[in-house]
């Protein structure tokens, strides 16, 4: 028996989410499979045969794979999966959206958000936003689940898989992809940021004025709390929290943020955090390993030319 990775990719590099699921599959210590959907995955292939820890590379082109959608993963995944005593994946939204169908199709229940693991079917799972962390054991002849990409390092390269080309189950034809808008940044990607910036609604519309130029200096990417996102202050896609992106980076910025319990939930495993905040109470300060008390349209731009200096 092995273990099954739904791969994510662009085409030419894995994601990090899945070189993550790598690292968190070892923990069966069974050969690990990477499965790549895609109208052609001969680049990506190349890549990923040379993460560490992976055994096999499954590669399954078609057209349908372009622009993969929940259906036709979860069938891809089916045709494979009775063979395979694990199915993972980074816990992300396009793993949310197939891993479900296909453990629904196994007739297996699902674990979402697993941020341990002891083989063969013990997990530890966060509940009630992080504040309670649940241990589960699941009896299924197949595991399913997703696991919570921050909380396991990346594999590293230095691997020499083996590559196979699988045949693709027909299109579902129950959907369709229509098009998609992209926001197109020169700013690292939330989830896998060094750095993040993070803001709340107190920055109103100058959200990029203000945050910004940090961001660029630092290398970092920009992140907002639910109450900003909501406001129209910042883009839905750098939502931080429990309905958004959960980050840990080595350094995390809060300016004006609060700390609600949802938007902790996102970020209070990130190695040091610093918060800027005018209320002295603001529930951030209980999870920050710096915290400024002040006018965070005045601190900001102050910390932004020194880090200039």
């Amino acid at each position: 028996m092995s273990v099954l990775i739904l791969a994510e990719h662009d085409g030419q590099h894995l994601k990090q989410a899945t070189r993550q699921a790598v690292t968190a599959a070892q923990a069966w210590g069974l050969p690990v499979h990477l499965l790549l959907l895609g109208a052609d995955t001969a680049a990506v292939a190349g890549h990923a045969a040379q993460v560490a820890g992976v055994a096999r590379v499954l590669r399954v082109d078609a057209p349908q794979f372009e622009h993969p959608l929940a259906e036709d993963v979860a069938a891809a995944i089916v045709n494979l999966a009775r063979d395979y005593k694990v199915v993972l994946a980074g816990h992300t939204a396009f793993a949310k959206n197939a891993l479900p169908r296909a453990a629904a199709l196994l007739d297996v229940a699902m674990l979402a958000d697993v941020i341990a693991i002891t083989a063969p079917a013990t997990y530890v799972r966060p509940v009630y936003a992080g504040n309670v962390l649940a241990t589960v054991e699941s009896s299924d002849p197949i595991q399913v689940l997703t696991v919570r990409t921050t909380a396991f390092a990346a594999a590293e390269t230095g691997g020499a898989a083996e590559v196979v080309t699988l045949a693709a189950p027909a299109a579902s034809g129950l959907s369709r992809w229509v098009g998609e808008t992209r926001n197109v940044s020169d700013r690292p990607e939330l989830a896998t940021a060094r750095v993040v910036i993070s803001g709340g609604r107190s920055l109103g519309e100058r959200f990029e004025e203000v945050l910004g130029p940090l961001a660029q200096l630092l290398n970092g990417a920009l992140g907002a709390t639910r109450a900003a996102v909501d406001a129209g202050f910042a883009p839905n896609d750098i939502q931080i929290g429990q309905t958004g992106t959960v980050v840990a980076p080595e350094l995390y910025i809060a300016a004006g943020v609060s700390g609600a319990a949802q938007h902790l939930a996102g970020m209070k495993d990130s190695k040091v955090i610093v918060a800027i905040n005018h209320d002295p109470d603001a529930a951030i300060f209980q999870v920050a390993d710096y915290g400024l008390v002040a006018d965070l349209f005045e601190a900001v731009p102050q910390l932004t030319a020194a880090l200039k200096n």
